[in-house]
């Protein structure tokens, strides 16, 4: 079947058209993205109208989108920025309306077990007992297990755009700014990783994300040319060498280097020191860029979701 999910998330409002079966991998046909960073976009706690304006016309967008290209079902989610706003159900009873489908809020655990889900599939059993990373925009996840349903699945408020805003102001920040934003983030990360520490040690450590992935880019991974089955990894040591680089590159300087885009580059330094700390604490020295995270998640889950309808359904005519 041919499926659109809508995800809206801290830094992007994205479009993806999927042909999907039972048991085959999603093969993406049609994607439409906006760089909207709607965790800047909230006053008082609150979505504002400029942003709310720009999501609705996105949403038009991908209605017909989706009618152009003959998709059967839309599903639609955000997660952290419109979960934390004070009109975030104000904002989604209008954004359902105008997708022709209801907009779900994922909770941080929810998010963490469906990326935790794509990573598992992704990487297979023979990947063992498996940690996932996972910096957004405005969250950090982590979970881990050795089935599809992770052992413990933790979501930390420590995104990489709400880490740049909150705590790493200057352009670049200088060394001060840089030492305090390092420990405000363990000290938040140090009880919230209790939980996967608990767990039993991991066999492989994959992170998904476009901050992940940027990081791995700077740090020499191949590009994104090179297709997704290209194995991309980040060591602990080699990111330490790119939070060296960019604490003295401006944003604009950072633009400038390959793997990070224009609209990421203002905060690709938040997001290396909340993956250094990760790092640091889950004693993880070396981790792989695993190419599905949330929104293929959700692709399986749905697709999990109709084969047991209609295994359920055979089950029962046979038994007539």
């Amino acid at each position: 079947m041919r499926l659109g999910v809508i995800d809206i998330g801290s830094n992007t409002v994205h479009m993806l058209v999927v042909d999907a079966h039972h048991g085959a991998r999603p093969l993406p046909a049609v994607t439409h993205k906006i760089a909207l960073r709607l965790s800047e976009h909230l006053a008082d706690g609150r979505v504002g109208d400029a942003a709310v304006q720009t999501l609705t016309a996105f949403l038009d967008e991908a209605r017909e989108l989706a009618d152009e290209h003959g998709v059967e079902e839309v599903l639609a989610f955000a997660t952290s920025a419109i979960r934390e706003a004070r009109n975030g159900d104000e904002v989604l009873d209008l954004l359902g309306s105008r997708a022709g489908t209801p907009v779900h809020v994922l909770s941080g655990a929810d998010e963490a077990r469906m990326t935790f889900l794509a990573a598992r599939r992704w990487s297979g059993w023979s990947a063992g007992t498996l940690l996932v990373l996972d910096i957004g925009g405005g969250s950090l996840e982590m979970a881990i297990g050795m089935d599809e349903e992770p052992d413990a699945a933790v979501s930390v408020p420590l995104g990489a755009g709400r880490v740049t805003t909150d705590l790493l102001p200057g352009d670049p920040p200088g060394p001060d700014v840089i030492g305090r934003a390092r420990r405000e983030i363990r000290a938040e990360l140090a009880s919230a990783v209790r939980p996967i520490l608990r767990a039993r040690e991991p066999d492989t450590v994959v992170a998904t994300s476009k901050t992940f992935r940027s990081l791995a880019r700077l740090a020499g991974a191949a590009s994104s040319s090179a297709g997704p089955l290209v194995e991309r990894t980040l060591t602990r040591s080699a990111l330490r060498e790119v939070i060296s680089e960019l604490t003295t590159l401006s944003t604009h300087e950072r633009s400038l280097r390959g793997g990070v885009s224009p609209t990421r580059a203002a905060q690709v330094l938040g997001g290396a020191l909340v993956a250094e700390a990760a790092m640091d604490l889950l004693r993880v020295e070396r981790l792989t860029i695993c190419p599905w995270a949330l929104r293929e998640g959700l692709i399986l889950r749905r697709l999990d979701t109709l084969a047991d309808f209609t295994t359920q359904r055979g089950a029962w005519v046979g038994d007539a």
